[in-house]
C-alpha cells in the first residue's frame, strides 16, 4: 500500500469487466483512486469530465477504438496514456506512440508489471520542465542556458546552435518522447520546408560529441518509427 492517497484517479478505459476489475485492484492496493468506462466514448467523455492523472487505454473498444480516442484526447489533454492491446506486433507500438501515447502493455499481461508501468510514467511526467534559461543537469551532461555551453563530465562541448537547441529540448523533459516533427518545430521555429531526417542528422553529431560508443547510445535514445527522447535515469 502506497504511503499516501494519490490525489487524482486514474481512468480504466476497458470493455472487459474481469481485467478492468483485477487492474483495478492492483491499482487500489497501491492507493490510487480508480474510475472506469467500459466503451471508447464513455471513456473520452470521463478524461474530459474528470481529469484523470493517467489513461489506461485497451485499443479493441466499443463505440470508438482506443486509437481514436488517444487521438482525440491528444487534441485538448497532454494527459498520460497507457494503451493495452492484444497484438505483440511491433506496429502497435509505433501507431500508438506517434499518436501521443506514452507506453503500451501487451495483453495478457502481469498486474504488478502494470502498475509499475502507471507508476513510472507518473514519475516521468509529474517532473516539471526545466527553465529555458536556466541550467540542466543530466548524468554527465551539464548544459547552461545563460552562458550556452555544454559540458561531458566536465569537459567543455563544442556544439553548434541547432545541436545545443536539441539537446536542450531532449533535456527539459527527460524521458518524453519527441517525434522528429515536433524536434523540428524547435528547431525551426520561424518554418520553412525542412525535411525531417534532418533531425537525424544532427542527432548523429550530437551522439558523436556525447556518447561514449555512438553506435550504442545510452543518453539519446531512438524510439524507431517514432523519433527520439532522452534516457529515463534508469536506463542510462
Amino acid at each position: 500500500m502506497a504511503d499516501t492517497p494519490h490525489r487524482r484517479p486514474i481512468l480504466v478505459v476497458e470493455d472487459d469487466r474481469n481485467i478492468a476489475a483485477l487492474v483495478e485492484q492492483y491499482l487500489v492496493r497501491e492507493g490510487f483512486t480508480v474510475l472506469r468506462a467500459a466503451d471508447g466514448p464513455a471513456g473520452l467523455n470521463c478524461a474530459r469530465r474528470e481529469r484523470p492523472a493517467l489513461v489506461i487505454l485497451d485499443v479493441m473498444l466499443p463505440g470508438k477504438d482506443g486509437w481514436e480516442v488517444c487521438r482525440e484526447l491528444r487534441r485538448d489533454s497532454d494527459v498520460p496514456i497507457l494503451m493495452l492491446t492484444a497484438r505483440a506486433d511491433e506496429m502497435d507500438r509505433v501507431v500508438g506512440l506517434s499518436i501521443g501515447a506514452d507506453d503500451y502493455v501487451v495483453k495478457p499481461f502481469s498486474p504488478r508489471e502494470l502498475v509499475e508501468r502507471v507508476k513510472a510514467i507518473l514519475r516521468r511526467t509529474q517532473v516539471r520542465p526545466a527553465p529555458l534559461d536556466g541550467v540542466c543537469e543530466y548524468g554527465p551532461i551539464r548544459l547552461d542556458a545563460a552562458k550556452h555551453s555544454v559540458s561531458m563530465n566536465d569537459a567543455p562541448v563544442a556544439l553548434t546552435p541547432l545541436e545545443f537547441k536539441l539537446l536542450q529540448t531532449l533535456m527539459r523533459y527527460p524521458g518524453k518522447v519527441f517525434s522528429r516533427n515536433e524536434l523540428l518545430d524547435s528547431l525551426y521555429s520561424d518554418g520553412g520546408d525542412v525535411i525531417d531526417r534532418v533531425i537525424d542528422v544532427h542527432m548523429g553529431k550530437l551522439r558523436q560529441k556525447l556518447e561514449p560508443d555512438p553506435s550504442r547510445p545510452r543518453y539519446l535514445l531512438t524510439v524507431h518509427g517514432v523519433g527520439y527522447r532522452l534516457a529515463d535515469t534508469e536506463d542510462a
